[in-house]
């Protein structure tokens, strides 16, 4: 395999062009991996050579980037809020969007000690970015998928969060009997069968942690109805949810006993957030 620069192989970004809204970046974060470099390790040196090996990787991971494989899948890693987090294709890759969920959150809760659950864990990125934020709080994961627990552990040992819990459990089912002062999810909300779980990224994770049901809501409307329960006098219900599905999940947390309800925007000013207030006169 004859000699490549770091220079020439940027140029390749057009190639992925046709997979990738960000194509650059993601021709330069193969090649730090690739590299085990920095992103300023490829503007300052280059003319650096890769050797067979690595230009070896680098076309393996670039053809399967062009197949469509997420980035995260091919480098096993994803920053979020300022946190490297591990990543599996058991789980979804957190997405910036997310970040909302955890400023909206922040800025509701003041440093207090708080007792925190996020449901639906994941890979741990919303429990462990608050948990980062705010060390006086307790904070627990849960996740009906094994695989996603462990990694939910890995990635908090990867970033010296171990106190923060995680347990397996289907929403709330396994869960040990205790209150909470916020409850906080971002959980699945397409639609069964949507046409865009075929195209792009989408299509190389997993289906349980993206649909719910023909609406789109069911796990929404479930989590909306246990979490009463589950809340201490004052808490808050936070959920992130489809652009267009903001007028309907204030409708269902309304009919579950939630009052001082609203909805939140995201960068690109659409829907993302809503959440809600439970008192236990309103139960």
């Amino acid at each position: 395999m004859p000699a490549c620069r770091i220079d020439e192989l940027l140029t390749r970004a057009t190639e992925l062009a046709q997979v990738s809204d960000t194509a650059r970046l993601d021709l330069e974060l193969l090649l730090c991996h690739v590299l085990d470099k920095p992103r300023s390790y490829l503007f300052s040196y280059p003319e650096y050579e890769l050797t067979s090996d690595q230009l070896s990787q680098f076309e393996q991971l670039f053809h399967k980037r062009l197949e469509g494989h997420p980035i995260a899948h091919l480098t096993g890693v994803r920053e979020f809020w300022s946190l490297e987090l591990l990543i599996e294709p058991s789980t979804l890759i957190p997405r910036p969007d997310t970040e909302c969920l955890v400023e909206e959150a922040l800025e509701l809760c003041d440093h207090r000690p708080k007792q925190v659950l996020d449901l639906g864990t994941g890979t741990g990125a919303i429990a462990l970015a608050l948990a980062s934020e705010r060390p006086g709080w307790a904070v627990y994961g849960c996740d009906r998928v094994p695989d996603a627990v462990e990694l939910a552990k890995k990635n908090a040992a990867h970033n010296n969060l171990e106190r923060v819990q995680f347990i397996e459990s289907s929403w709330f089912q396994q869960l040990p009997e205790q209150s909470f002062d916020l409850i906080v999810s971002n959980p699945p909300y397409i639609i069964d069968n949507d046409p865009h779980l075929q195209q792009g990224d989408v299509r190389f994770e997993p289906l349980s942690a993206l649909t719910s049901g023909a609406d789109g809501l069911d796990d929404i409307r479930h989590i909306s109805s246990e979490s009463p329960h589950w809340l201490r006098d004052g808490g808050w219900l936070m959920m992130e949810h489809g652009y267009h599905q903001g007028e309907d999940v204030r409708e269902i947390l309304a009919s579950n006993g939630f009052t001082s309800i609203r909805t939140v925007q995201d960068l690109a000013g659409h829907d993302r957030i809503t959440m809600g207030q439970i008192r236990s006169s309103e139960i």
